[in-house]
């Protein structure tokens, strides 16, 4: 769908490899530029995993791309990235705000350029105010806005949740606004500045919650044993059963009573209980699932229309028939980590996911390519390289 359009990624982390990913899944040519030294997530990854020595956290955010790896603080370099520039259709960005202005790739400099060119820059909180030289990043930005005070029990410490849901959310909106920019300038025939930052995303994560908050007060305090949000009747949450746990939701009262065999539920009567007297009801389910397994529970609750979800670990999550149904799981063979699985694109098109049209790029895999796109010489691109302006891998294409 994005055939033709040639993005410029200046990114790294995963705020910005998420998004050009994206973009990359629905057929755009993104020319991922890299330092000498590399992107960032080629030498770190979560949970110490490295496949062969190569990071997978690279390879869950860089395929369909093509790596070409320049030192600009060259100035022939600099100047490659120009005429990347004039002919490209959009360049998405991560740095910290001011790098890119400071290395002469601004957004008002590269306007001046290409006019029709789409400029998009993720940051932690924008492009100005007062946090502009604060570090943005994902556990951050949980913290500072409110989202870690959303779960847990009543005295329980703030609780993250265990990914990086920030990062994610806010690369997928600055997917949005580029393919939303690209449809404008078919209409206008120039280019737009999009911005998407972590803070904006992370608010917009709690549009519930905080539009509650804003509208009504204080949400209603976290509770003892916990419930799985501080604006939902009860029952709502992960209840402990007699041999794990078990996900409940927005279930009437008089249903629930009926399905645990409890009578001291069924005295809710009144509309507003489940919302008046949260605690107590909440209670009552929490004791009464503590007789049974989570097993004999799911029965029970499948035959009274009882609306629960089991609570999965990893290994259940993989081997779920509904996962493997939507084909969210993507195994590929990687020319140096060998046999990788990732998570696909999440969204389908037509009844279908994009296809892997170009395995996470090694770096400098692609830089004689695009050079000679831009038509250069073998000669003078052996040049560049000789003089270190350009790099390539051992194996480049």
């Amino acid at each position: 769908m994005l055939e033709g359009i040639k993005v410029l990624s200046f990114t790294h982390f995963l705020q910005g490899p998420a998004a050009v990913q994206m973009l990359a899944d629905v057929g755009a040519d993104v020319i991922k530029i890299e330092p000498p030294g590399g992107a960032f997530e080629r030498s770190w990854t979560g949970a110490d995993a490295f496949v062969e020595g190569v990071s997978v956290f690279f390879l869950l955010g860089n395929r369909n791309q093509r790596s070409l790896s320049l030192n600009l603080r060259e100035a022939a370099a600099r100047e490659l990235v120009w005429k990347l520039i004039r002919e490209a259709d959009v360049l998405v960005e991560n740095y910290r705000p001011g790098v890119l202005d400071r290395m002469g790739f601004g957004w008002e400099a590269v306007h001046e350029a290409n006019p029709r060119l789409v400029y998009c820059s993720c940051t932690g909180y924008g492009s100005s105010g007062p946090y502009l030289e604060r570090p943005g990043q994902d556990l951050l930005l949980q913290a500072m806005s409110g989202m870690t005070m959303l779960s847990g029990e009543a005295d329980s410490p703030p609780t993250p949740f265990g990914s990086a849901i920030v990062d994610q959310h806010a690369a997928v909106l600055a997917a949005f606004g580029v393919v939303a920019a690209l449809q404008a300038r078919e209409r206008t025939g120039m280019g737009t500045r999009v911005e998407s930052n972590l803070l904006n995303a992370a608010l917009d994560l709690q549009i519930e919650p905080f539009t509650y908050y804003m509208n009504k007060g204080p949400l209603w305090k976290r509770t003892d044993p916990p419930t799985g949000s501080r604006f939902h009747p009860a029952p709502y949450g992960v209840y402990r059963t007699l041999d794990g746990w078990i996900a409940i939701s927005l279930t009437p009262t008089n249903k629930l009573a009926a399905a645990l065999d409890c009578l001291a539920l069924d005295e809710f009567r009144h509309p507003k209980d489940d919302v008046m007297r949260r605690d107590e009801i909440n209670r009552l389910v929490y004791d009464a699932l503590k007789t049974r397994t989570t097993e004999a529970w799911m029965h029970v609750f499948a035959e009274h229309d009882i609306w629960f979800a089991p609570v999965n670990d990893y290994e259940q999550v993989e081997a779920d028939p509904q996962v493997a149904h939507n084909q969210m799981i993507m195994q590929f063979q990687h020319d140096e980590a060998g046999p990788v699985r990732v998570l696909a694109h999440p969204v389908r098109y037509n009844g279908a996911a994009p296809p892997l049209r170009r395995h996470p790029p090694r770096q400098g895999q692609h830089t004689r390519e695009v050079l000679a796109e831009l038509g250069l010489s073998p000669e003078q691109i052996d040049d560049l390289i000789d003089r270190g302006v350009a790099l390539t891998s051992r194996r480049s294409a």
